[in-house]
């Protein structure tokens, strides 16, 4: 996986990284899954995890707009969602793939840490 270099947007993303890196999760997952075969089962998960895993990253950019602190909290529990969901998908590829796939390791542990700090976003947002 990409590593993300902050020189050029260090100003911008230093307050709030993560909306940096939920739209790299999404384009790492975008980028990976044209890598996947044509059969009718990867295309379901092509479509399913392609979905999932750009909404969380639109829903937690939405959230940083958010009109109230239920409102904020709301759109984080929906990438919190997705990002399950995306950890799902993965989870399935790894189940059908053969072999060791380095790529795919670096997604779900990046789907795991996410789901792990939107949990906690989740939990520690007082309403």
């Amino acid at each position: 996986m990409r590593k993300v270099n902050f020189s050029k947007s260090k100003f911008f993303y230093e307050k709030n990284d993560l909306l940096e890196r939920t739209f790299w999760f999404g384009i790492h997952c975008l980028k990976f899954l044209r890598k996947l075969p044509n059969d009718p089962e990867y295309r379901l998960i092509r479509f399913q995890l392609g979905k999932s895993s750009t909404s969380l990253g639109a829903n937690y950019e939405e959230s940083q707009a958010g009109s109230s602190k239920a409102d904020f909290k709301n759109k984080v529990k929906i990438s919190l969602r997705e990002t399950r969901e995306s950890n799902y998908w993965l989870r399935v590829i790894k189940a059908l793939e053969e072999g060791q796939n380095e790529e795919l390791d670096q997604l779900l542990a990046e789907s795991t840490e996410l789901k792990n700090i939107f949990g906690a976003i989740v939990n520690n947002t007082k309403l």
